[in-house]
């Protein structure tokens, strides 16, 4: 399937433009508090501090029990989650659980590579990670994006436009590969996010959400996982913001059971 992402953008539906005045007109309310809000966050930040990458080789194979050596191959791209904050390894983060999970799933060893740098939007991504993508087929992508689009405050009409633009990016490089993108954040579960913050970014979070339900509907092998009632289980988080090493299993398995349960890929 070609994209032409000029066309989708000039042609935005009801639902964006309605977000995008939305985004608009909180953006405008939040103008007096904005010294705040930026104090806050920077104060957040400090308390938080800055966890590493995972360590270690950014390429593995994942083989859950008794399934074929004949192993399918996945390509992992992203932020922070993607680079592995909270887990020891690649193997322990997202690229190693998710690859894990649909190994599972396929019956098959998957061979996993994973790109992922912390901090970057949609546009970044482009810009700066996706060049790192190794020149040879893949059969799985999975887009790990959204956080830093939503702590950045993207508009809804800039969001869609760039994940337009990465999606058509990677359909360019691997024409035969199944796409998959993980959640926009959930903001509201996060127990290092103070108010109002939270609920600021967790409303945008929301948007964002509807929006790239909206804008990969129809879009050939391209499936997104959509943000859930809530984040499952104690110890998700590693430092009240990125996952731990737990957290990147649970959500890995969510993920490829809610994909192997919604679509044929």
């Amino acid at each position: 399937m070609n994209f032409n992402i000029s066309m989708s953008v000039n042609n935005e539906s009801k639902d964006l433009k309605r977000m995008q005045r939305q985004f608009v007109f909180g953006a405008a309310m939040l103008v007096p508090i904005s010294p705040f809000l930026f104090i806050q966050g920077q104060i957040t930040r400090w308390k938080v501090g800055l966890l590493p990458d995972a360590a270690g080789d950014k390429y593995g194979r994942a083989a859950a029990a008794n399934v074929s050596e004949d192993a399918a191959t996945l390509f992992v791209i992203g932020e922070s989650t993607v680079a592995g904050l909270g887990a020891r390894d690649h193997e322990h983060a997202m690229a190693g659980q998710f690859a894990l999970a649909l190994s599972e799933y396929l019956g098959r060893a998957v061979d996993w590579e994973v790109a992922g740098m912390n901090g970057v939007t949609a546009r970044r991504l482009i810009d700066e990670v996706l060049p790192a993508m190794p020149d040879k087929p893949f059969d799985h992508i999975l887009l790990g994006i959204g956080g830093n689009d939503v702590i950045k405050l993207s508009s809804p009409r800039k969001w869609r436009r760039d994940m337009l633009e990465l999606i058509s990016r990677v359909r360019e490089l691997q024409p035969q590969a199944a796409i998959f993108i993980s959640n926009c954040p959930m903001i509201l579960s996060s127990p290092a996010i103070p108010e109002p913050i939270k609920s600021i970014l967790w409303r945008l979070s929301r948007m964002h959400d509807a929006n790239i339900r909206e804008f990969t509907k129809d879009l050939e092998r391209v499936f997104y996982f959509p943000q859930p009632d809530d984040v499952r289980g104690e110890g998700f988080f590693a430092d009240g913001i990125h996952p731990s090493e737990r957290g990147y299993k649970d959500w890995a398995f969510e993920m490829v059971q809610y994909f192997s349960e919604t679509y044929k890929w």
